[in-house]
């Protein structure tokens, strides 16, 4: 994969496509399903069959780059519940990793953020059930967010209820093949 390095230091892996589209802090692209193999692994194992998609009971996974199944959170969050995992039969989402946590995708708010702009709105904060979400006030009477990315799940509530879509889901690192 193509490393992408922000003043010679390393920020971040993407894959080939999508630096080919020039997604280059790989933000475009939506997350794999909860308990997801590695990329290349996942890509391997994964038939596309659609079986993980018609289990989840949010309508959370569709069609991605390519057919592979991706996580899109534009009306509901995700409550890992993992039937996606049970309906997988090709091993693509791992249900030896179903006890482990379900991802490494973490929220990030963008810069166009209503916050960050200095329009008043902490609906992301008050729909984060892990509470990872808090706004530290600052000069001129602005509350800046910010992400604790400890607690947070990356379940994706704070980016379904975003008027400026400005926060994002991206996977931190990779996950154990298994």
């Amino acid at each position: 994969r193509p490393i992408v390095t922000n003043g010679g230091a390393m920020t971040t892996s993407i894959r080939r496509a999508q630096f080919l589209r020039g997604d280059f802090n790989g933000r475009r692209s939506a997350p794999r399903p909860p308990w997801a193999l590695p990329f290349e692994a996942f890509y391997d194992r994964c038939t596309r069959c659609d079986a993980c998609r018609s289990a989840c009971p949010r309508g959370l996974i569709r069609p991605g780059v390519g057919g592979f199944p991706a996580v899109v959170f534009d009306r509901a969050a995700c409550n890992f519940c993992a039937a996606c995992v049970a309906a997988c039969t090709t091993g693509a989402l791992n249900p030896t990793l179903a006890g482990s946590a379900p991802w490494t995708v973490k929220a990030h708010i963008e810069d166009h953020c209503l916050s960050v702009r200095g329009v008043l709105c902490r609906v992301c904060a008050e729909h984060c059930e892990a509470r990872a979400i808090r706004f530290r006030p600052s000069v001129g009477g602005r509350a800046q967010p910010l992400i604790d990315a400890i607690r947070c799940t990356g379940c994706g509530a704070c980016r379904s209820v975003c008027p400026e879509r400005a926060v994002v889901l991206i996977e931190t690192a990779a996950a154990p093949v298994t």
